[in-house]
């Protein structure tokens, strides 16, 4: 057996942070980040699939406070995701590199942070084709299964307070290979851009999420982040 030393360095550092997390800091969806040098391109999806987070994204080092990223769920490649770019923006500025733009496929993702919450611009037709589900109460989301959804991805939603936009929600994406989400910021902006109202979502166990809506179609999607831990895979 080699020392914990030889160990990591034979092994891929991932940074873990927790996106979405309520005002105490608790639950948030889990993202592992991996920087671009540790990391083969051949190896990059079954990187993610051992991680085994809902999405593990692959980060280059900033260039005039824009940053490369690509997004992996277990099964796939996304162009574009929400708690990976406010997470990665998050972790970006925690380093002492904060940035600006993070260029994923689906095409350039303003950061901002202000005010102990993490912001990033999107569109929602960047988001993955999910089926939105809108419910009648909490106690009928509450007792959907995810297993009731074998495929696809599928967002399902009931308000609490419809005068100020708060809602509970849930995300199964069996075609992410994701059973359920605790979190999904992508969900987030295709739903505010289909509502056209900025959002307060409380999502899975208590995640917290907020969305702005911009009347020239793009989304504001902000939340608060920590760290988590190091995993060497």
């Amino acid at each position: 057996m080699g020392t914990q030393d030889e160990l990591e360095a034979m092994s891929t550092r991932i940074e873990v942070v927790r996106v979405f997390t309520d005002a105490a800091g608790r639950l948030g969806n889990e993202l592992g980040i991996a920087r671009a040098g540790d990391v083969a391109d051949a190896d990059r999806q079954a990187l993610a699939a051992r991680v085994g987070y809902s999405e593990t994204v692959v980060v280059d080092d900033p260039v005039d406070e824009t940053a490369r990223m690509r997004i992996f769920t277990p099964a796939v490649e996304l162009p574009f995701a929400g708690h990976p770019t406010v997470g990665a923006a998050w972790w970006f500025a925690e380093n002492g590199v904060p940035i600006r733009v993070l260029d994923v496929p689906a095409g350039p993702v303003a950061v901002e942070l202000t005010d102990g919450l993490t912001w990033i611009r999107a569109r929602g037709e960047w988001a993955p084709d999910f089926t939105f589900h809108q419910l009648e109460g909490i106690d009928e989301l509450a007792a959907m299964n995810p297993d009731d959804f074998p495929e696809g991805s599928h967002y399902l939603w009931a308000w609490t307070d419809d005068k100020r936009g708060a809602m509970r929600s849930r995300m199964f994406a069996p075609a992410m290979g994701i059973a359920e989400d605790e979190a999904t910021g992508a969900g987030a902006v295709a739903l505010t851009a289909l509502l056209r109202r900025g959002l307060i979502i409380t999502q899975g166990k208590g995640s917290q999420l907020f969305t702005e809506w911009d009347s020239d179609g793009w989304v504001r999607l902000g939340g608060r982040v920590v760290a988590d831990s190091v995993i060497y895979i």
